[in-house]
């Protein structure tokens, strides 16, 4: 007798994923995996993405803990077998539009989904940070979960939308590229940043030029921009610290701004914007 799925979700490339009972496996790309732990669910993998290296990046990780989780690898050493050796029975990626699952090989990905149901969010530009949000939360409720951040959410969003009215504090988000370059995040093109915007914090805009989601640029340019807190890719990918320090435009941007780690990866939980919008508000206050 055939058995019919008692488990159903239509992901954002419009493929619907099935299964015979509600997934309790799950394997999951490490954003993805952070957001479902907020809700209560406990990945049994994770993978990186291509700007990954062998060890899970803590950055992205948000309060997910590392150490008792399997990491599985990132890009191209995610391999089809050490996904199914973990017996999952759900695998949840994202994607940053046109429906590729963001992190591992296209023909791994490909060839997973015919051994496991696979649910791919939009993470991209196109997407509010609202409409990631309330996308996990979709799909953790079909899970059997839930946020249990709504009320801290909605006090951190009333309480950053006072703090920028009051504050003329400027906001810049940025990734280091080394001694000589710099990545000065565009905030339209960011979940997060548009969130601030739509806020009322003051982001600032990087010059024109190429690049869709950031301006590629030299210190100096971020220097000109004098702004007063300054959001700093945490990510293991941007350049560590010791590679710009001596950079005197860099030690003119440290010595006139607030310093905050930015994860633009974030977890797609109410608690982890709550989190985010109390850091930038704290910092806002402090200008």
């Amino acid at each position: 007798m055939e058995r019919h799925a008692v488990w159903e979700f239509t992901d954002d490339r419009g493929h619907v994923a099935a299964a015979g009972d509600v997934p309790l496996r799950v394997v999951a790309y490490i954003q993805a995996g952070a957001t479902l732990w907020d809700h209560g669910i406990r990945p049994v993998g994770i993978f990186g993405s291509f700007h990954d290296d062998d060890l899970a990046d803590p950055a992205k990780a948000g309060t997910l803990p590392l150490d008792e989780v399997v990491y599985l690898g990132a890009g191209h050493s995610v391999g089809l077998e050490a996904v199914l050796a973990a017996e999952p029975d759900l695998v949840v990626a994202v994607t940053y539009g046109g429906g590729q699952v963001y992190g591992v090989d296209p023909d791994v990905a490909k060839h997973l989904e015919e051994h496991v149901p696979v649910v791919v969010v939009d993470v991209g530009q196109g997407r509010s940070l609202t409409a990631v949000r309330e996308r996990f939360a979709e799909l953790t409720r079909s899970l059997g979960a839930r946020d249990r951040g709504g009320a801290e959410l909605e006090r951190a969003m009333r309480e950053l939308e006072q703090t920028a009215r009051d504050s003329p504090g400027r906001v810049l988000a940025l990734s280091p590229g080394g001694p000589d370059s710099v990545h000065l995040a565009r905030p339209a093109k960011w979940p997060d940043l548009s969130a601030l915007t739509a806020l009322g914090v003051r982001t600032v805009e990087p010059p024109q030029g190429p690049g869709a989601n950031w301006n590629t640029a030299g210190w100096a340019q971020a220097a000109a921009l004098a702004p007063d807190i300054v959001l700093v890719d945490s990510r293991a990918n941007a350049a560590p610290c010791e590679q710009y320090a001596a950079n005197p435009y860099w030690q003119q941007v440290e010595a006139g701004a607030r310093l905050l780690p930015w994860n633009p990866e974030l977890p797609a939980s109410e608690s982890a914007h709550a989190r985010f919008f109390d850091q930038v508000s704290s910092a806002l206050r402090d200008t």
